[in-house]
Order: structure tokens, then sequence, then C-alpha cells
């Protein structure tokens, strides 16, 4: 059930460890209605991304050597904008009141009368373990766990945690904020008789991508860190538990696991693919390479929508042709009526889910994806004497046009959009291209990858992909990028956005899989 949010209120929302799919349903809908986003360092741009548009995103993160605004400051700020009427998300990594600081924050707004609302949120404490393959409890291993901050109140004259209490008295420990201090940690809890030798694991950006798990004793761990160069945010885990890893471990088990990939569909098309990707535990970019704009002249479009009972088959290329037609359809005041006297084809089977959510089925669809695949099955069907409307990009190849003429159809070959390149790219993406850093750079039409070459070269990119596996969804696609001096490593075997993936997912699986440091 939706609650709504109220004005002059401050929600205090829990973001979760890092993964955005971790934040509660509450959460989303808090950063949904938020006028002003009060966030923290461990808030990662997909959760940004939830909120409204138009609302303030105001960053306040703090790291142990700067302070963007000191708590006291933070808290000021969201009385501030609690009085001024506005609905205010202070948005926390973890749980806001397990080592967040939301207390101190709910406190400075009950001390002005200001309407708040605690909105809990998944703590890296037991996320950051799961996501590891640790569970913090196990029958027979572990019946207790005691959650314990390592980055204690440097004003305090002495520490206030009971290191005889904590070395013995709970079977798993967990450290939040503790990388600078780990070696100290470890002295104490094997000084007041937690044995050297119990397992221990360091967990660092759990549940993102770019999740690390250092495995090793409590008596080296602080070396084997210091070894590795490892920085926060980072989770220590203390307890026999630890030895689960091995059996349990399962995210950073993903075919895809911390591979940096970057995708260039439109900006409308690229979530359905980062989402797949993303599953698989890459790190996605999008960088859109593709902008969909109206062709040169609508008319011939217009007409040939205006008058589709004319036809006998309309063929569609693609899930934007679908989309344009039927945009411009409902504009006019129709619907998917006025195709009761057609047949209808459509490329591939994303073309026909387009079709499918405006009602339409479409009749015909080849078990290759690509145009050639289309004509064999129109000629095979007859299509002598037959009026065949070609909806499709600006840019698409003729051969389904010329095949289909040849063959005695009457083909009226329109374009109901074009491509352009985009104006605006993320500059994090362009960075990484001109280091060569992505390890795969994915490629779903010939536009992608022509428009690819020229934004490398209005950007300055001068990178050749060298190190980047380079995968391509047809057989199309792959020629233009060979054109193009590209190497292509991986075809999909099906050429579709899933079946990417999976060939993705066997030529990773083929190199063997990447291992605890």
């Amino acid at each position: 059930m939706h609650i709504p949010v109220a004005v002059g209120t401050v929600y205090i929302v829990g973001a979760g460890p890092g993964d955005p799919g971790l934040i509660t349903v509450r959460g989303r809908e808090c950063l949904a209605a938020a006028d002003v986003v009060v966030y923290d360092r461990l808030v990662g741009d997909r959760l940004l991304a939830l909120a409204k548009p138009g609302a303030r995103l105001i960053y306040v993160g703090k790291q142990a050597d700067h302070h963007t605004l000191k708590q006291g400051q933070i808290n000021d700020l969201l009385v501030t904008e609690a009085e001024a009427g506005h609905v205010v998300v202070r948005l926390k990594g973890g749980d806001p009141f397990v080592f967040g600081r939301g207390g101190e924050e709910v406190e400075a707004l009950a001390a002005r009368g200001l309407p708040f609302v605690v909105v809990p949120g998944i703590t890296s404490a037991i996320a950051g373990p799961a996501y590891a393959g640790i569970p913090v409890t196990h029958r027979g291993l572990a019946t207790s766990v005691t959650i314990v901050t390592a980055h204690e109140d440097p004003t305090k004259d002495e520490s206030q945690l009971d290191w005889q209490r904590l070395a013995q008295g709970a079977d798993t420990l967990v450290f939040l904020m503790g990388v600078e201090r780990l070696d100290a940690v470890a002295a104490e809890l094997v000084r007041h008789g937690r044995p050297a030798a119990t397992p221990a694991a360091l967990v660092r950006w759990a549940s993102r991508p770019e999740q690390e798990t250092l495995v090793a004793t409590l008596g080296d761990i602080g070396a084997r860190a210091a070894e590795a160069g490892s920085q926060p945010p980072a989770v220590l885990v203390v307890g026999e538990v630890v030895r689960l890893r091995e059996r349990l471990r399962w995210f950073d088990s993903l075919p895809l696991f911390g591979k940096r990939v970057l995708v260039t569909r439109t900006r409308e098309q690229a979530s359905a693919l980062s989402a797949l990707l993303a599953a698989k535990g890459a790190r996605v970019w999008e960088l859109p390479t593709i902008a969909i704009v109206p062709p040169a002249s609508f008319e011939p479009a217009q007409r040939a929508l205006d008058n589709l009972a004319e036809y006998d088959w309309v063929v569609f290329t693609s899930a934007n042709g679908v989309e344009r037609a039927l945009d411009y359809l409902m504009m006019r005041g129709k619907d998917a009526r006025v195709f009761a006297n057609c047949l209808i084809a459509a490329i591939g089977p994303a073309t026909a889910a387009a079709l499918a959510q405006h009602g339409l089925r479409a009749d015909y669809v080849p078990s290759d994806f690509v145009a050639e695949a289309v004509l064999a099955g129109l000629l095979a069907r007859g299509v002598a004497g037959k009026r065949v409307l070609l909806a499709r990009a600006a840019q698409a190849r003729v051969i389904l046009a010329e095949g289909l003429r040849q063959a005695g159809a009457d083909v009226d070959d329109v374009a109901l959009y074009d491509t352009a390149l985009p104006r605006d790219v993320d500059p994090e993406a362009v960075r990484l291209l001109r280091e060569d850093a992505f390890d795969v750079i994915t490629f779903t039409s010939s536009s992608t990858v022509r428009n690819f070459a020229d934004l490398c070269s209005r950007e300055h990119v001068q990178s050749t992909l060298a190190r980047a596996t380079v995968a391509c969804i047809g057989p199309i696609t792959v020629r233009t990028a060979r054109e193009a001096g590209l190497r292509v490593d991986v075809q999909a075997s099906e050429y579709t956005v899933p079946g990417l993936v999976r060939s993705l997912e066997k030529h990773f699986a083929a190199l063997g899989p990447a291992r605890d440091r």
C-alpha cells in the first residue's frame, strides 16, 4: 500500500549497504516524493536517480580525513529545510540507527518540534557478510552476533569497548569502520582471549560489483590487509562462520562479477541490457551512442500509417519503430484496431514484444533475427502482387526492400525515425574509455558502432580497445564493427539482448573464475 509523505517532514531513510536493489519499498517512495535529498558518501548514483525530477541533491559525505559538513551542520541543514516546508529525505548508507548517527539527527528535529519518520535500512553488518557468503549466525557454529564500531568518538579519553566481553562473549563479531584500526582491533581480541587462529574476513564495498573479500585469521588479518592495500569502506567479520564462505559464496561467483561493462544502446533501451548485466554481477556504465530523432521528413510515414488498410503486410525492424508508429496513431486518435486487415512481421522477439505491449501479435518472427531471415520468410509466404509497408529507421539496410520488390511486391519503404549522436555523455565513462579500463564493450546495432566511433573522435578518445572484450549482438553488427577497425571477441548466438548476455557468460566461463586475493 502506498503511504503518502507529508510536507515539512524529514524522512531518515536507510539506503542499504550499496546494492541499489536493497533499498526498501518505503525508502523508494520517500525518495520519489522528496523536494530535498541530503545524502552520504556511500549512496550511489543509481539510488539518487530515484529522486523526482527537480529535487535538490545535497552531498554531506564524510571520510576519515574530510567531512563535507560536520554533524552539527547536517542537523541544522535538516532543520532549516524542514522549517521551509520541504519534504526532506536524509539518505544514509546502511541503517540510520546502526552507527549511522541517525539518532543524533532525530534528536535535533525533535528538539525543534519538527515531524520526522525513520525508514530502516539493511545494515552492512549483516548484508556485507551475506554478500560474501558468510552468515553471521549458523546452526552449530554461531548462535550470537555482536555488531561493534571500531571508530569510536575521538574526543573520549579511553575506549568504551569491553574487550574482555567482546573477545569471549559472542560467537560472531562484526566491526564497522574498522580498516584504519584493524591491527589494534585484532590485537585487543587476541590479548583478551580470542584465539589468533580464529577465521576473519574483511569485506570491502559490500554488495557492490567491486566488492572485495579478504579471508585470513585474526592473527594475520592486519598484515594481509596492509599488503593488499585495503581501504574503507569495509566490514570485518570474526568467527567460525567465516569458514562457510567457500561453500556459500554466491555474489562474487556470478559469471560477470566485477567486470566493467560499457553499454552503448539508446538511453531509453540501455536499462534492459544494464539490468541483465548487473544481475550477473557486472559493473555497468551507460554511454548511449544513439539518440532517437525524427527523420528528415515524416510525411511518407504519415501517409502510410493513415492508410494501413491498404497494406497486406506491415514489417517492423525494431522496437523503436513500433513505438514511433503507435505514438503517431495514438496522437491521431487511433489504436491497434487499424492493423485489423494487415499481417505483421517483426524482425525479432524484442520487436514482437513491443508490438504485444500495444495489443498486437506478430504473424511472423524469423528464427534468425536479421533482415535476410525476414525476407526469406515473407518470400516463402508469397508476396507477389502484395502491398508491403516497411516501417524502419532512416539508416536501415536496403536488402529487405530490394528483395521484396524483386519478388513482385509493391513496397512502401518509410522512415519512422532517425538516429543521431547524443549531445551529453557520461564523463566518467569517457574517462574510463581513455584509460582503456573497460573489460567489455557491447554493441547492439550497426548504428551503435558507427556512432561510438564518432563519439570517440569527438571526445578525443584514442583507445583502440586493446584490452576490452568487444561483444556484438549479431552478424551485421559484427561486420560493421570490423569495418570500423574493432576486434570482435563475442557474437551472440541468439541475436537478442539476453542472448548477448548469455554469450558473454560463456566467454568468461571459459577463462575460469577469479578467486580471492
